[in-house]
Formats: structure tokens, sequence, C-alpha cells
């Protein structure tokens, strides 16, 4: 009971600093600086105001326009009408939002809490589904949930009008369904199983598109890990199916009619219409392979951490440093950790399907700028549960007592490493190598520590994070947007 009773504080604790800092993000970020946040308010709008979806139309992706605005950060004489390019999406979203719009008369800030809301129910649900699939293991999965709330650009997110959360919620709630055939293959069985499960990939389909190429597979890869075969698979769960496909149905119909055959989701007549978005071929073409290459990694790192605005802020290179540091060394700690799990044959299932998750969101992220240009680590947030297991699994490894002299030495690569391409462009700064050597000082010094502290010192890295989200709103967010 003491056990159950700290769990519950804990997640509380986590869930309170959330609200808060989210509410934080969603007041103090003028208004329309989230990337897309106009065109997704704009559909709210219209469904509100006329009872009916928008048409994606030629013209609603106004580039030049957007890109004025941009530049001009939104002044209120500009306005955001003509940017209408997300009106393509599912709805169910933008139907939730609706009533919020007419109840608080257009407020962008109450619509914006309601984004807040459903990112809390995120990550309780992300403490749920771990703790019950992974039941020895409910410190990690408190301190995932923790991760998942408190990554700044998440944050950013989760405060801003748009149909991201939503889909996280449902891609994890399926994840949850999905994960617990493989764990407990015996509460997979029943109709009302089937039909909760039908009912909950109907919502997810009528979401976002992200849904269909995480959770969906993620779902069929649950079912048939249960029984081992394709056909038995599809066979025996009839009703999860034709529950899915009579919700979508109707949206897939509509599409048809409006944009054509095959064009079941908008997608084509999106991708046409979106003209003057930078296309992969033509950046390739203006800056090679390693300038590519270089671009691509440096900003996804930067804008999964967090990069706000329409990516046009981003943090500072000792806020950076210091991420990567964290990151080497959950990665670092993660590898052991998972090398330590295989050799053991524990937990292989989970590990399996874990691993299937981020495959299919890194895929996903990989698949979407082969077209266009789109170096947003935020796309990777589908995958930010196994990311966040991954991180907290890999700090509370390598921040024993045994390892810290490995994590010592990977952070005093990175801090050196990071003074030296500082020099090589010709400015080194001395706060950022001084703020690297801190870090491996602390973690050699770790060492001497005594090993009951293995159980709390893995949690600095997250008291880190809550305090880079919120220093992001000041340094950042609110100067210089």
């Amino acid at each position: 009971m003491p056990k159950r009773w700290f769990e519950r504080l804990g997640l509380g604790i986590i869930l309170a600093l959330y609200l808060a800092l989210g509410s934080l993000y969603a007041i103090l970020t003028p208004p329309w600086q989230a990337p897309d946040e106009p065109a997704h308010y704009n559909y709210v709008r219209h469904l509100a105001e006329y009872g009916r979806l928008p048409v994606l139309h030629f013209g609603d992706y106004p580039h030049a326009y957007l890109e004025q605005l941009k530049a001009a950060r939104f002044p209120p004489e500009m306005s955001i009408t003509p940017l209408r390019y997300e009106s393509w999406q599912p709805p169910l979203y933008y139907i939730l939002a609706a009533p919020l719009y007419r109840l608080f008369q257009g407020d962008l800030v109450a619509l914006r809490l309601f984004s807040v809301l459903l990112g809390g129910a995120v990550v309780a649900v992300v403490y749920g589904m771990l703790r019950d699939c992974f039941p020895a293991h409910r410190a990690t999965a408190l301190g995932s949930a923790a991760f998942v709330a408190f990554v700044p650009m998440h944050l950013a997110v989760c405060a801003s009008v748009n149909n991201d959360v939503l889909a996280e919620l449902l891609i994890i709630l399926t994840a949850w369904r999905a994960l617990a055939c493989i764990a407990r293959p015996e509460c997979c069985t029943g109709w009302k199983w089937q039909l909760h499960s039908g009912i909950l990939l109907g919502l997810g389909l009528l979401t976002k598109l992200t849904y269909y190429y995480v959770a969906l597979p993620l779902l069929a890869l649950g079912l048939w890990w249960r029984h081992r075969s394709l056909v038995t698979m599809v066979r025996d769960y009839p009703v999860i199916w034709g529950v899915a496909l009579l919700l979508a149905l109707p949206w897939y119909g509509r599409n048809v009619a409006l944009y054509g055959w095959p064009d079941l989701l908008g997608k084509l007549h999106h991708d046409v219409v979106v003209i003057g978005q930078l296309r992969t071929a033509d950046y390739l073409s203006q800056v090679g392979w390693p300038g590519y290459l270089q671009h691509f990694f440096t900003t996804t790192f930067q804008s999964f951490w967090g990069q706000f605005g329409w990516m046009a802020v981003p943090m500072d290179a000792r806020t950076y440093l210091l991420l990567g540091i964290l990151s080497a060394l959950a990665a670092l700690g993660g590898a052991l950790a998972l090398w330590e799990r295989t050799r053991r044959q524990s937990c292989a299932a989970g590990i399996t399907f874990l691993a299937a998750w981020l495959a299919l969101t890194v895929v996903g992220y990989l698949y979407y700028n082969v077209t266009f240009v789109q170096f947003q680590g935020r796309y990777l947030f589908p995958g930010l549960v196994p990311l966040g297991l991954l991180a907290v699994t890999g700090w509370r490894t390598i921040l024993t007592r045994r390892r810290a002299w490995l994590g010592a030495g990977a952070a005093g690569v990175i801090a050196l490493g990071g003074a030296a391409a500082d020099a090589s462009r010709g400015g080194l700064d001395k706060w950022e190598l001084l703020l690297g050597l801190a870090v491996t000082a602390a973690l050699a010094v770790r060492r001497g520590l005594p090993q009951g502290w293995d159980a709390w010192l893995w949690t600095l890295p997250l008291v880190m994070l809550v305090g880079i989200a919120g220093y992001s709103v000041f340094a950042f967010i609110v100067p210089h947007l």
C-alpha cells in the first residue's frame, strides 16, 4: 500500500508540473507562433461556424503570404484566414474542439489549453500502459511518463492547436492493447474486447495519418504475435476490422467524391496543393548529400528537444550541449541495459514490440522527408514512449556507481569534441566547455558516492528536463517570439 501511494503521489506531481508548464507555454507563446497552428485553427473555426467539414482547394497554401506572416511575426493586421492547407486532415480532433470554439468565442488560449489537457491524458496513459505491461519496473514507468511530459518541444506542441496530441493519445492506447496481447494473451478474447479495439482503431483512423503507419501495424503485430498466423489474425477478429472500417468508411467515401480515386485520405490532393514547400530533390541539388545529411541530423536533434516558433528559434549552444550529453548517456546506458536483458532473454517480446514501435516512427519520418524537407523532430513524438523508456532505462544504468566512469568518458568526449569544433570555426565558448567538463567531473565523482544513491540519482536528468522546459519559455519563446 505505501508503494502504491508513493507511485500515485509521483504521478500526481508529474501531472501537476506538466499542467503548470503546459499552461505557461499556452498562455505565453504569442498567437500563431506554433507550426501550422493558424491552419488547424481555421479548420476548427470553419467546422464551428458553418457546421460542415472544410474542403481543401488550390490556393489554400499561399506560400509567399505565409512567409510574409512568419517574417512579420503574425501581426494582428495580417489575417490568417487564407491559411487553410490543413483542411484535408481527418476530422476527429476538430470535431472535439469545435464546441470549445463556440463556448469561448474562438479564444485561441482556450483551444490551446484543450490540447494541454489531452497531453495530460497522454502522460497518464504512458504510465498506465508501462506499469500494466511491465509490473516489475514501476519506477521506470513513472520516469518514462515524466520524460514524455517534460521534453520542451513536446510541451510546446501540446500547448498549441493541432491534432498531434490526440493522435499520440490514440496511438498509445492502441499500443497498450497490442502489448497486452503479447504480455497477457488471455485478455485479448471475446467480442467486447474486439468491439472496444475496433472503436479505438476507427477513432484513430479519423484522427491523423500518423496513426496509419504507427498504431495500425502495432495492433496487427500484437495480434499476430499471439497466433503467429496472418490468416488467423484476419479471420478471428472480424469485429475489430469491421467496426473500424464502418467508422472510417464515410470519411473515405467523402474524400474519393471530392478528390477522386484512389485518394481515400486526401493526402495526394494535399501534396499537389502545397505549391512552394521545399522539396527534397530541389534541396539536394542545392547543397548535395553532405550538406543535406548534416542539416538533417543537426536540425532533427535540435528540433526534437526544442526549436520553437516555426523552427525559427533554437535553444542556445550550451543547452544543446547539456541535452547532447544527456542523450549520449541515455543511448550508452540503454544499449548496455538491452545487452544485459538480451543475454538473460528477459522481456524479449516487449523489447521487440517497443523496437518495432520506434522503427515504424523513424521510417515514417524518413519517408516524409523523401518528398519534402521536413527536418522537424516533433514528427518523432509518436515514438516518444519507447524513446522515453530507453532514456530512463539508460540513465538508471549509466548513473550507477559501477557504470558512472563510462558516462564520465562519454561526457568528456562530447565536451572536448564540441570545443574542438567551435575552435575550428574560429570561436570557443568557454562557458560551454566549462559546462561539459563540469558534467564530466560530476559523473567521475559519482564513483565515490554510496551505491545506495543509485535508487535516486537517475532522476536527476528528469529534474534537469523540468528546469530546461521552464527556462525555455523565458529564455527563448518570450524574448524571441
